[in-house]
């Protein structure tokens, strides 16, 4: 079959995870692509994030980056919850919190990256600020200076979408807060901590910390917590910081000893726990992908589907021949039914850091109980598994 795309000028806006994925995708039916990115590097920040079922791991196959991405698996770590002491209170399993295949961010980033980047163009360092949809295709202003015009461009740039405040509104009508924040950041790992994550509850906060495997002698901590909106900016790292350890004040266990690590850590993530509601994933030439469309922060399968729709959005768009209107919404059509089966009810702030002791105490009792392990394990299978899902014809 001859590339279906060719000739067709695709941008994406974001370089972390779906959009290079697009990318390749897109690439590979023959389409000119280029990838814009804020930073002026891809980043080195993020926690493991995980694969499961048939549909996420069939789609890695078809890149040709399944085994690669197997060689450097983390191999999942069970999640321990512990008392003040360091008592276990209930333990899961590695194959439940971290899936059938579990790799860091910043390694799946880089995969991605290295298998796209010799089909496709990446502008770090550089964001679109202006877009104008016309009927021959997207005028793009970049904040670099530049203009151009393309046949499609999709927004891949996350929770905090800059394509779709331009081209669908500000982002309050679109994320709601949670009630909870997250922060992550790594430590010298001075306390012990091997891989099992061990995690600290007292209602509403949640503190975490387990060995970094490919990092020696390195942990990484991470931190949920109850809050209402915080008024530090997003690229303030010394008040967030202060924001966290005051959230964090009081605690037992080994938490005085992750905050005197946060105050030392060159880098922080840092975000409010949100849920994405957008009605339209895609208007005219512009579309949305991954969590800029449906995304949950730390939503536990946002980056399979998002890995998903990159291959739905690309084979709608060759099965069309480029033809933006019926591809975009058999897209949006499928993926809806799909990314909605887990989005809808997530909220991991409740099940991390249940807001009062009944609730904590209800929560360690479920999970204490093998039955029910079992019973979340199966269904989390289950969501992630789209049993219909198109063997778009590859191009040549």
């Amino acid at each position: 079959m001859a590339a279906t795309l060719n000739g067709y000028r695709v941008l994406v806006s974001g370089g972390g995870v779906a959009g290079p994925a697009l990318a390749w995708w897109l690439a590979h039916h023959g389409a000119e692509v280029t990838v814009v990115e804020k930073a002026r590097a891809l980043r080195e920040s993020g926690f493991a994030v995980d694969f499961r079922g048939p549909t996420h791991l069939g789609v890695l196959a078809k890149m040709g980056v399944l085994d690669e991405l197997r060689e450097i698996q983390t191999h999942g770590n069970a999640m321990c919850s512990v008392d003040e002491q360091g008592r276990e209170i209930f333990t899961l399993p590695a194959e439940f919190t971290g899936g059938e295949l579990e790799v860091y961010r910043r390694d799946l980033s880089r995969v991605f990256y290295e298998h796209s980047r010799g089909s496709c163009r990446y502008l770090f360092g550089d964001e679109i600020v202006e877009l104008t949809d016309a009927a021959d295709g997207v005028r793009v202003s970049f904040a670099g200076g530049d203009t151009q015009r393309y046949d499609l461009v999709v927004g891949a740039d996350g929770l905090h979408s800059a394509v779709r405040r331009l081209a669908f509104g500000p982002e309050s009508r679109f994320v709601r807060h949670l009630g909870y924040h997250i922060a992550g950041w790594e430590l010298p790992n001075d306390i012990g901590a091997d891989r099992t994550s061990r995690q600290y509850n007292q209602p509403g906060r949640m503190v975490s910390v387990a060995a970094d495997l490919r990092v020696a002698n390195t942990a990484g901590a991470m931190a949920v917590f109850r809050s209402g909106a915080a008024s530090v900016g997003w690229h303030d790292q010394d008040a967030q910081k202060a924001f966290v350890t005051a959230a964090l004040d009081g605690m037992g266990w080994h938490v005085p000893r992750l905050l005197a690590g946060l105050a030392d850590a060159d880098e922080l993530y840092f975000d409010a726990i949100a849920r994405v509601h957008a009605p339209h994933w895609t208007a005219g030439r512009v579309a949305l992908l991954g969590d800029a469309a449906w995304g949950v922060t730390l939503g536990g399968m946002g980056v399979g589907t998002g890995v998903v729709g990159a291959y739905v959005l690309a084979g709608e768009l060759a099965a069309a021949r480029g033809a933006h209107a019926p591809a975009l919404a058999a897209y949006e059509q499928r993926m809806r039914r799909f990314a909605g089966r887990w989005q809808r009810g997530a909220h991991p702030g409740r099940f991390l850091a249940p807001a009062t002791g009944y609730g904590l105490a209800l929560r360690n009792g479920m999970f204490a109980n093998r039955m029910v392990r079992k019973m979340m394990l199966s269904s989390t299978q289950s969501l992630a598994t789209d049993a219909g899902l198109p063997d778009y014809e590859p191009a040549a």
